[in-house]
């Protein structure tokens, strides 16, 4: 565990895997931490150089006052990773940071090579959505809002396993200033324009039982960039990387290999 000071924020990220090897970034979703990638680890192929971070106000990350905008968040990673030396990655991003990677990626062409947009959007709901999210957390915290959100985030089946409760855990214990800042960002960013623009690999990952992003919604925003592949997990979730971490990896493994990345 390491922590990047890059001005105004002080990043923690976390490197594994080969310290030469061509680099790919995880970019995790609201109210998670790095810790979203564990069980992906292992199943990944060798010769890789995988960083993870906490987007701020996240995890043991800085917290900042709320609220946050996404160019906030998109220039916490382009300058994480100059701080890391990062060039030509592929960048995963799962719902917000999907969005982040989307910026990143119209920002920084040098930094981004290829793109995985896994359950996410250009636009992820409408303002009123995050308004009430936002409100019911300052009356509640962020427990008011964590048994519906394990209902979208989860699989029928995976929310009957004891499981789900660690995710619900991590959720609840999120600072309530970075959930609020992220939810703000979320609401104030529509990438349809500029996320039309790209001209990069593109793999879209969408989970059958998604209730946050559902898999027409990512479907749409893959479709904009074009030659992008598009793929549906069945019996999984808004998290399928944690409810299928080997399946979820070997998509990844085909799209790295196919690019030359591995």
């Amino acid at each position: 565990m390491q922590i990047a000071d890059i001005g105004n924020v002080q990043i923690h990220y976390r490197v594994d895997g080969d310290p030469g090897g061509a680099p790919i970034v995880f970019a995790n979703s609201l109210g998670t931490d790095l810790r979203l990638w564990d069980d992906l680890l292992p199943h990944l192929p060798a010769g890789l150089r995988i960083i993870r971070f906490d987007k701020r106000g996240h995890g043991l990350s800085s917290q900042p006052p709320a609220p946050y905008s996404m160019g906030a968040l998109v220039r916490d990673t382009e300058d994480l990773l100059d701080f890391l030396e990062v060039r030509d990655c592929v960048f995963v991003g799962l719902s917000i940071g999907g969005l982040i990677g989307q910026g990143l990626a119209v920002k920084r062409l040098d930094q981004v090579r290829a793109l995985v947009l896994s359950n996410t959007a250009a636009k992820i709901g409408i303002p009123s959505i995050w308004q009430d999210r936002m409100d019911a957390v300052q009356k509640g915290g962020i427990e008011a809002l964590a048994d519906a959100t394990m209902e979208r985030w989860f699989s029928k089946a995976f929310r009957a396993s004891p499981e789900h409760l660690l995710w619900r855990n991590m959720m609840v214990r999120q600072p309530v200033d970075g959930y609020l800042g992220c939810c703000a960002a979320i609401s104030g960013t529509d990438f349809y324009t500029p996320t039309s623009g790209l001209r990069l690999p593109t793999l879209g990952i969408a989970g059958s039982e998604d209730g946050s992003t559902p898999p027409d919604l990512v479907r749409e925003t893959v479709d904009l960039i074009p030659g992008s592949r598009f793929e549906l997990m069945r019996r999984a979730g808004h998290l399928p990387c944690v409810e299928q971490p080997a399946e979820y990896a070997a998509l990844l493994h085909r799209f790295l290999t196919e690019m030359g990345h591995v």
